[in-house]
């Protein structure tokens, strides 16, 4: 059984990250919408493969791959780009197609210009109609972040794709 003081360290620290501290003013939420434009295939592609899976073309363990796809404020591949989607995934399942995935958004403009948020998280491909990642951290007006991100499919072509990504973004209020 824990000692008092150890309960005592543990309920301050459950304090800092509760939903009292966001009543209380010490933390701020946000929500965000972007959308991820992906290009699978040719000579501008933002995804691919870059290690098969040592187990042969029918598994996908092990496979890592690599992306870095285009931020932007909507779904039509000419709205305003605000930063990168960046990352890697390793095929993480002897028995199916289930990866790990860490990826990075970094905001070049924007409200947000200067900061990242990173995500990470598991998925199956295809498979996962809303694809869930926890928001782990960030940089700059994203210090110490955490929260939730959703992406889902808006459109889907042979050579490309768009993603609707929203994100709920926990942050302290002081900035250290």
């Amino acid at each position: 059984m824990a000692s008092s003081p150890s309960l005592l360290v543990l309920a301050a620290v459950l304090a800092l990250f509760s939903p009292a501290a966001l009543a209380a003013g010490r933390e701020e939420r946000e929500r965000i919408r972007v959308y991820v434009h992906e290009r699978f295939s040719g000579p501008n592609a933002t995804v691919g493969s870059v290690a098969p899976s040592l187990l042969g073309d029918n598994s996908t363990f092990g496979e890592v791959g690599v992306v870095d796809d285009v931020l932007r404020a909507g779904p039509d591949p000419s709205s305003r780009e605000v930063g990168q989607y960046q990352g890697l995934f390793a095929g993480a399942d002897l028995a199916d197609a289930n990866y790990f995935s860490a990826i990075t958004l970094v905001f070049t403009a924007g409200e947000h210009r200067g900061s990242t948020l990173s995500l990470q998280g598991s998925y199956t491909f295809p498979g996962d109609e809303v694809l869930e990642r926890a928001v782990v951290g960030g940089t700059g007006g994203f210090r110490m972040a955490r929260g939730v991100s959703l992406l889902k499919v808006v459109s889907a072509q042979p050579e490309a794709a768009v993603f609707q990504l929203d994100l709920v973004v926990f942050t302290p209020r002081r900035r250290y």
